[in-house]
């Protein structure tokens, strides 16, 4: 006897037929197919007599289940009206510190246990929230979990309502050179990839810091910009040069615990960081925002040397990175430190603020479903600001007194200038020397170097 999905040569289904479509146009193709085959099963009176009853109804239930929950779960997104992830919506952050979140060897090749410090808005009722891994800075020699700018950074954007975890990763290396500092960045990026997977196991299992799993993002200083580059671009093993000995650090993903989850995050903010190679960044690859000082003189802004007591090591900085993310069609943002040096928010509070501002400006877009579109680069990109042009005045030259001559000749710039702009005319004799005396450190300025601009409105006073 043969069966389809909305009836059969049995009457008692083909009467049923029509319940069936009308199901169809009003629930969808899922709920009709689950319609037609629980009255198959239901009215199948040969088979029934022969098969246990109770497990056909349990397959059913978890048919109708799987065809109810499924789709639910994928739309799921995160919630960012009435402000959220953009305004303090949090006076208060809760801190659970010392989590243990791996295990992993050491160069000396001994375990060490990696702790993380949890920051969670305090009093929050969401269920899933994104969350932002942080690393510190220190050159993968020094620097705590806990420094001044991780807690900071933690602590504000926490009270947006993000889940926030400044991470420990392995430090030290020898021997003192490229290819020990190499294989040290290699074990950090590591273990940022276990922090991830473990947010991703708690979220799928005991959902203890209600993280949603598709929104996790990284982000760090310095030597943390270097892992979260890394983690988000370096996920090929090809990628990695041969004489870092990948296979014996534990691969890409390490040994730090719950392999079977993605340690992929959404986006990267990258504070001072540099990457080794730009062609690891490709097309499809997630967004990211460079903070980054134009005078930074450890790690380049835009490209140079790094490790100078080392045999040194060619690195492309903030702003070479996002020319490469633009030249690929990755979203990014940067943020030019203008006149900075190194990390300067670790010494100056207003360029906290500006790393705080930029990197919630850069995330809260990215809070959506699907690849960003172009929201986030009308939200993010700084658009120029105007500059306010000055309007040309007269000059005086003064010509400096010598032994020969005690008249200074005074000559005086039209304010419309003639096509040979060179030239001046020598002024009328009676002209008052300017009250003023010229400042000595200003060399004489050539108009022809300044071209005035054609919208300046044009003076009203003459030459005398």
């Amino acid at each position: 006897m043969t069966y389809d999905l909305v009836g059969s040569i049995n009457p008692k289904i083909t009467l049923c037929r029509p319940i069936c479509w009308k199901w169809h146009r009003k629930c969808g193709h899922q709920w009709a197919v689950a319609c037609a085959v629980s009255l198959q099963w239901a009215t199948r009176e040969d088979e029934l007599q022969n098969t246990n009853l109770g497990m056909k109804y349990f397959w059913l239930l978890a048919l109708l289940a799987t065809l109810f929950l499924a789709p639910l779960t994928g739309r799921a997104q995160i919630d960012t009206t009435r402000g959220r992830y953009y305004q303090p919506r949090f006076r208060q952050v809760t801190v659970q510190r010392d989590v243990e979140f791996a295990q992993a060897t050491t160069f000396l090749g001994r375990t060490q246990t990696l702790y993380m410090d949890v920051y969670q808005p305090a009093g929050d009722t969401v269920r899933r929230r994104p969350l932002i891994v942080l690393a510190h800075e220190g050159g993968f020699l020094t620097g705590t979990r806990d420094d001044a700018i991780m807690t900071a950074l933690c602590t504000r954007l926490a009270k947006l309502g993000y889940v926030t975890a400044s991470i420990d990763y392995r430090l030290y290396f020898f021997p003192f050179d490229t290819v020990g500092i190499g294989r040290a960045a290699v074990r950090a990026t590591q273990d940022m990839r276990a922090a991830i997977r473990f947010f991703r196991h708690d979220a799928a299992t005991a959902r203890k810091y209600r993280v949603h799993p598709q929104y996790i993002f990284v982000g760090g200083s310095s030597a943390g910009g270097f892992m979260s580059l890394l983690t988000a671009y370096m996920d090929k093993p090809a990628e990695v040069p041969a004489y870092l000995g990948l296979a014996d650090l534990g691969g890409l993903e390490g040994t730090g615990g719950n392999p079977r989850y993605s340690s992929r995050p959404r986006g990267v903010v990258n504070m001072c960081g540099a990457l080794a190679d730009l062609r690891w960044l490709q097309p499809g690859d997630v967004p990211v925002c460079n903070i980054h000082g134009t005078r930074d003189g450890l790690i380049p802004y835009s490209k140079g040397h790094v490790g100078s007591p080392l045999p040194a090591q060619r690195v492309y900085g903030g702003g070479a990175i996002s020319a490469r993310a633009t030249a690929v069609g990755v979203p990014n943002v940067l943020r030019r430190l203008r006149g900075a040096g190194h990390v300067p928010y670790s010494v100056e509070p207003v360029y906290l603020d500006t790393v705080f501002t930029t990197a919630r400006d850069f995330l809260r877009p990215l809070l959506g479903a699907g690849a960003p579109g172009p929201l986030l680069a009308a939200a993010l990109k700084p658009q120029p600001r105007a500059v306010a042009l000055l309007v040309p005045r007269r000059v005086l030259l003064v010509k400096p007194l010598s032994l020969e001559s005690r008249l200074v000749p005074v000559v005086s710039i039209p304010q419309a200038a003639a096509s040979d702009s060179s030239q001046f005319a020598p002024s009328n004799s009676n002209e008052q020397q300017s009250a003023r005396p010229p400042e000595p450190s200003l060399p004489p300025t050539n108009p022809a170097s300044e071209p005035v601009p054609n919208n300046a409105p044009a003076s009203t006073s003459k030459p005398r």
